[in-house]
Parts: C-alpha cells; structure tokens; sequence
C-alpha cells in the first residue's frame, strides 16, 4: 500500500492563524522550474524624475509640494480610500443589505528620495529608517479614539496595483478590526487561552525544530515560508521575541528586522533576477484599548511570481470560488529561496548605490 507523502500527494493543510484551509497539489508541478526563463529585467529608472509626484521638491496632484527630503517622508494620501469624516448613518433591509460608515486616515510612506532604489537596494540603515517610520506612524495613529486598526503594507511592482514606481509604502487605519486581522485576533486569543503561549512562539519554535522551511534568520527575526502559503513563494517574517507590534521592538531588533528585509527582498530579486512584485504587511495588534497579550507582531509577504518573470499566480477559478490551492509545496518553496545568493543581481554586472 502506497504511504502518503506531502511532496507527491495531494492534501489539505491548515491555517492556524486565519482557522481556514488550503488545497496542496504538488503532483502538478513535480518540476516547476521546466518553465520558460525569461530574459532578466535590466531596465533602469533615473534617481530623480521630475514627473514624479514622490521625489523630494516636486508637486503632487493636489498641488502641494514635497520638501527637499533626504531619508524618509510621511505625508496623508492625496486619494485615501478612508476618510477622518463620514456622515452618521446605517443601512440595514432585513439583516441581508447592511452598510455603516467606515472613518479612517490613509498615510504615504516615501522609503528613500532615490526614485530608482527599492527595497533591495538600499542599505539596511536606511532601511532602518522605514522601520522606525513604522513605529512611529502606529504609535500616533494608534493613540487616537477614532482608530482600532492600523494596517502597513506595500504594493511593490505594477502588477500589484503600485501606481508609482517610486519605492514608497501605505497605511491605512480605521475605525473597525479588518477580515483577516479579525480572524488572526481570534485564533491567537483562543490559542493563547489554551495554552498560556503565543501561536507564533510555538509554531516558531517548531519550524526552527525542522527547518526545512526556513528561509534566513539573525538574532531576533526568522522568514520562513509557512506551512499554510497560499502564494508559491509567499514567506511569513517572525521575530523570536513576543511582541503585539513595532513599538515594542528594541534598536537591536529594529536594526535585524532592517537586515531581514534587506536580505529577504534580495532574495525575492535575484529569484528571477527581475524587480520582484509583492504585497507585503505588517499585521500587529489592535488599537482598540485592549491588552491583546495573545498577538504576536509577524509581516507577511505575498508575491505572485511562480515560474520567471512573466509567470505568475492568479487565485482564480477554485481559488476564488472555494479555497486557496498550490502546485509547489511550502517545503520546495523554501530550499529554492534559501539557497540564493545574499548580493543583489545587479551588483553583479554594474555598480549600483546602496545607499539612501
């Protein structure tokens, strides 16, 4: 009788932080990397645009103007899909059609003035900088009443929907606790109510156990393709210590998480040697007033390029109408990122600045 094995046989494998499943059909992709590889990505952008509504002095569409930024620049979304004022009101026809105002702040975050450098390229100082960014960003619009979620996340690549090349990140914070937040709230809460632990802690501790699905680690952060990924080469970043967000991170691990970005998105380049498309998230604790003991601050990173450059993930068909599904496993997933090089493609045929 044939023994079950993950690599070969299709399967189901659990989220814990979401409580959903996914479908594993790795026998439809026994050797993903048959594919075509196409041309690497040589394409350049200059290090200052003056078209560009990001770069340090030039105007932004509602006619503002950017000051002469030299690290990092914050300024609120000139088209928020939230805003700080709603008119009061609800729909409510027999409990099926149902609609309330929803307030929140949408925030920009200019990663470097540099128009041509992304993550990857730029120094793990300068990255540094983002993360503090972060921290501050949370901190203030946390502390507001009005705000009970605050989301960070980027959309790097036109495939995910980024309008401007110019390397930059979003917030957005709100009124109510989002979907998928929502739902990591209640799992890690019942987890940690079980077992005195945080969910993460202990699936931390057990992939360090085995491993195989480890991307890279330092000191105080891990990556790991998670067991669950719905994407092909999703990743999951984790820091070893429990904390429910940024604030709470140290120099020290704010410095390793700046060397975990820098090393992972490299990562991410030189996998097709092309800019890397994703949309990656901070998901951290509520800012409801609670204590939220149970959450445990992780980043995930959801990138749709499966075989090349041009190759991508689309969660279509059953994807859409059932629930997630993957041809590579998490495991395969994991070996081909792990065993990349550290130094960007780039780096490998012309000089490219690494600092901000």
């Amino acid at each position: 009788m044939t023994t079950f094995d993950s690599a070969l046989h299709p399967h189901r494998r659990f989220n814990p932080l979401t409580g959903e499943w996914l479908l594993v059909s790795p026998q439809r992709a026994l050797r993903p990397w048959q594919g075509q590889q196409e041309a690497p990505d040589r394409s350049t952008r200059p290090a200052y645009d003056p078209t560009c509504y990001l770069c340090p002095g030039n105007t932004r569409a509602n006619g503002e103007v950017n000051p002469p930024y030299e690290g990092t620049f914050v300024f609120d979304n000139d088209f928020a899909a939230l805003q700080p004022e709603v008119p009061a009101g609800s729909i409510d026809v027999g409990g099926l059609l149902r609609a309330e105002p929803e307030s929140g702040v949408g925030r920009v975050i200019c990663f470097s003035p540099r128009h041509d450098l992304t993550l990857p390229e730029m120094d793990a100082a300068a990255i540094r900088g983002v993360v503090d960014v972060w921290a501050e960003e949370f901190a203030t619009l946390g502390a507001r009443p009005d705000i009970n979620y605050v989301q960070i996340f980027e959309n790097k690549g036109q495939v995910m929907g980024c309008s401007n090349p110019h390397p930059h990140g979003q917030i957005w914070a709100q009124r109510t606790v989002p979907g998928d937040p929502a739902k990591e709230t209640v799992q890690q809460a019942a987890y940690f109510q079980q077992h005195g632990r945080t969910l993460l802690s202990d699936y931390l501790e057990l992939e360090l156990r085995e491993q195989t699905r480890v991307v890279l680690e330092n000191g105080h952060f891990v990556v790991l393709v998670p067991f669950w990924a719905a994407w092909p080469f999703e990743t999951l970043l984790l820091p070893r210590r429990a904390v429910q967000d940024v604030t709470q991170l140290s120099g020290p691990e704010r410095d390793a998480l700046a060397d975990a970005l820098r090393r992972l998105t490299i990562r991410y380049d030189n996998l097709f040697q092309t800019s890397f498309p994703y949309s990656a998230g901070l998901h951290q604790r509520p800012t409801d007033g609670q204590a939220h003991e149970s959450w445990h601050l992780h980043m995930h990173f959801f990138p749709p390029l499966l075989r090349s450059a041009t190759v991508r993930k689309f969660m279509v068909g059953y994807e859409l109408l059932a629930n997630p599904q993957r041809d590579i496993t998490p495991e395969y997933a994991a070996q081909r990122l792990r065993e990349l090089p550290e130094v960007h493609y780039k780096q490998l045929t012309e000089a490219v600045p690494t600092t901000r």
